[in-house]
This record gives C-alpha cells, sequence and structure tokens, in this order.
C-alpha cells in the first residue's frame, strides 16, 4: 500500500515537472524564434558567403577560406583594428573608473541631491547614439560651436577637435559622455545589494568612509564591474555609430574605412565586395569573443565563475 502510494505521489511530481518545463518552454519559445531569425541564421548566411569570391571572369565562386586569409594580411583591418584596440585601452579605464567613483559617491550621500545626480548622470543614456554624435558634433564645431566662444573669452585658440589631431579625444569624450551614466546605475544596484551592518560594523572598528569603499564596497560589487568592462569591451570593438557620425564633418580625420565595422559596411555598399565584407565582419566578431574570452578567464575569480 505504502510502495503503491510512493509511485503514486512520484508520478504526480513528474507530472507537475513537465507541466512547468512546459510553461518554460511556452514562455522563452518567442525569444527563442527572434533569437532564431534575426541573429543565428543571418550569422549562419554570413558565413556561407563569406566562403564566396565575387569575380567579372568566374562570378561568385566558392574559395573556402581564401577570403579569411586574405583578411589577416590585409593593413587597413589592421589598421582598425589597432584602432579600436588603442580606444578600449583608453575608453574602457575612464569609464569604469568615473562610473564607480559616482557609483560609491551617490551610495555614500543619500540625500535628494543624490538623488537628482544620479538622474542627471543617467540621462545621456537616455539620449539616442546618432542624436549625442550630432550635438557633440555642432559642440566641436570650430565655426558655430559654444566651445569657440568660451575659449574667445579667455583670450584662447579653439582646440582643433575634429582634425587627425583631435579626433582621438574627441571621440574618447563622447562616447565616454554617452555611457558612463549606464555603468554607473548598474554598478549603484550592487552597492545596494550590500547589507548596511557590514559597513556598521567596519565604523565600529574604526574604519573611515575611503576604507569602506575600498575593503567592503569595491570587493563586494567585484562581478558587477567585470559584467561592464564586458560590455564597454565589447562595444568599443564595435565602435562605429560616432565616428560615422563625425565623420560628416571631419572627413579628413575619419576615412571611410576607420574602424572594422565601418570597414565592412563601406566593402558592402561603396566597393560592391559582399563576400570579403562578410570575412571581414565574422573575423571582427571572432576577435571580440577572443578578448572577451580571455578577459573572463582573467578575471574567473572575481566574476564568481569560479565558484
Amino acid at each position: 500500500m505504502k510502495k503503491t502510494t510512493n509511485k503514486k505521489q512520484g508520478a504526480s511530481a513528474s507530472a507537475v515537472e513537465k507541466k512547468r518545463a512546459r510553461w518554460g518552454w511556452f514562455f522563452t519559445a518567442p525569444f527563442g524564434i527572434v533569437f532564431l531569425i534575426f541573429l543565428v541564421i543571418p550569422l549562419a548566411y554570413a558565413f556561407y558567403v563569406s566562403l564566396f569570391t565575387y569575380t567579372q571572369v568566374r562570378g561568385n565562386a566558392f574559395t573556402g577560406l581564401a577570403n579569411y586569409k586574405r583578411v589577416i594580411t590585409d593593413p587597413i583591418f589592421m589598421q582598425g583594428m589597432g584602432r579600436v584596440i588603442l580606444y578600449t585601452i583608453v575608453m574602457v579605464p575612464i569609464q569604469l573608473g568615473l562610473a564607480l567613483i559616482f557609483a560609491l559617491l551617490l551610495d555614500s550621500f543619500k540625500n535628494k541631491f543624490a538623488s537628482v545626480s544620479r538622474l542627471v548622470i543617467f540621462l545621456p543614456y537616455a539620449i539616442p547614439g546618432v542624436i549625442g554624435a550630432l550635438m557633440w558634433g555642432f559642440m566641436y564645431s570650430k565655426n558655430m560651436g559654444p566651445f569657440t566662444t568660451v575659449f574667445q573669452l579667455f583670450g584662447l585658440g579653439t582646440p582643433a577637435f575634429l582634425t587627425s589631431k583631435g579626433i582621438f579625444g574627441a571621440l574618447v569624450n563622447v562616447v565616454t559622455w554617452q555611457w558612463t551614466g549606464y555603468y554607473m546605475v548598474i554598478l549603484y544596484s550592487a552597492l545596494q545589494s550590500i547589507s548596511p551592518d557590514l559597513y556598521e560594523s567596519a565604523r565600529l572598528d574604526g574604519a573611515n568612509e575611503f576604507k569602506i569603499a575600498t575593503k567592503i564596497k569595491i570587493p563586494m560589487v567585484s562581478s558587477s564591474l567585470v559584467m561592464v568592462t564586458i560590455f564597454s569591451l565589447i562595444g568599443t570593438l564595435q565602435f562605429y555609430t560616432e565616428p560615422t557620425i563625425l565623420r560628416n564633418q571631419a572627413p579628413t580625420a575619419i576615412p571611410i574605412e576607420y574602424t572594422p565595422n565601418m570597414y565592412a559596411q563601406a566593402l558592402a555598399f561603396d566597393y560592391n565586395q559582399t563576400n570579403y565584407s562578410a570575412t571581414v565582419s565574422f573575423a571582427l566578431g571572432l576577435v571580440v569573443v577572443i578578448f572577451s574570452v580571455i578577459f573572463m578567464k582573467l578575471t574567473k575569480k572575481q566574476s564568481g565563475l569560479g565558484d
């Protein structure tokens, strides 16, 4: 009798699990369909296209990995990669350093001013990247930008933001302004999850606010720091919107192949090399994956993935 009851309970539990699994598939199916249609299938098609080469004589001929051999020795692609890696080295620490400082300050000063400041710092992220780049393009303008007026008030010449020498700093400034608030909100949310009892205990032991920040807060949000670093790393390696928009005002400082993403677009729509464009896109994606995996391996302990 007892065995029969146990069998019935086991069958009932199994039926509940199956029902939950069916609901799980039901709710995740829309995302799975969109993911398949708009990411997996286009990626597979792009890879297929990258295995061909078009010539006037032979038409679209299968050439295997020939395009991938070409991209490794392509000086334009390599220059673009070097440029975005340099941007990554400079921009990522600045963005995340500012985001962390703002998050720590807002977490320490919990008053109305802090609430307003949080909104003000986050606001640039709410502005679309294209609009933000257009706005900064106007501000950088030597003829009508507000910076010209400000520098003239002090008898100084306006810095040449949109020239070959000034464009690097100009783009770093635009992207930092755009994304710092977003990373700040993520880190601030992580700080909110730390129990205030830890801070009280530290203060009773004589720790000041600086020690609490460096010895308690930052180590406890290390997994969030790793996550936003990966976001920033991926975004910077795929640098596209800001240089593309500012190129209208600085065509000599920002060539059409300035970044690998811009190069892939130019190949497809300006040079009519669709196959090679797909190869460049795949090569860029591969570099992004390699960088992300290396970084995740290096920060395995801090991210919590090593547990």
